[in-house]
């Protein structure tokens, strides 16, 4: 399986540098488009996180930025003659709700008890890149399953779909495809 994307460096519309109407209190909440190909064969169900390892000499911890899981393939529309054949689109964490219902989105770092955010559209979808002290690297790193990862409900925490990904008998729930993208300070 291989991610891809149309940039290197996440554009404004989807970090910090949005304009108003892609904020909810200061945080980006308008979620990046991107790519997957080369899915391992029989593979039915997506599942990936959205990470900020740079996060933890500013908060102690790897940042949380977005997770979904259990999000069929078939109802994505794959073409197996295009050269994208998956592609998730711009905005996707907002839309997938209504959607998608049976694909699931985790918490964010917004739903740590350090931070308190209360709006779900904060703790348990998209929130963009705003890093405060330097440029950070962000990991976007996806896994393909036959089967959907058991016992995740709306909110899960993250630890919970990688301890489902772990515990999967599928080769290819154990070799996620990754990609790092580069969030501007």
């Amino acid at each position: 399986m291989r991610l891809s994307t149309d940039f290197v460096t996440f554009p404004d519309e989807f970090s910090k540098h949005a304009g108003p109407e892609g904020l909810l209190n200061g945080e980006p909440i308008v979620s990046f488009p991107f790519y997957v190909d080369e899915l391992p064969e029989g593979a039915q169900y997506l599942h990936w996180e959205v990470v900020d390892p740079d996060s933890i000499p500013v908060c102690g911890f790897e940042w949380i930025h977005w997770s979904v899981a259990n999000l069929p393939i078939d109802a994505l529309m794959y073409d197996f003659n295009d050269s994208h054949a998956l592609a998730i689109p711009a905005d996707f964490s907002r839309q997938m709700p209504s959607m998608i219902p049976e694909a699931v989105q985790g918490r964010t770092s917004q739903a740590s008890k350090l931070v308190q955010a209360s709006d779900p559209n904060l703790t348990m979808r998209y929130t963009g890149p705003t890093p405060p002290d330097e440029d950070h690297e962000y990991l976007l790193r996806a896994w393909a399953t036959k089967e959907p990862l058991p016992g995740l409900n709306q909110g899960f925490w993250l630890n919970e779909m990688l301890r489902g990904l772990r515990h999967s008998e599928e080769e290819s729930a154990a070799q996620p495809a990754g990609l790092w993208l580069l969030g501007r300070v």
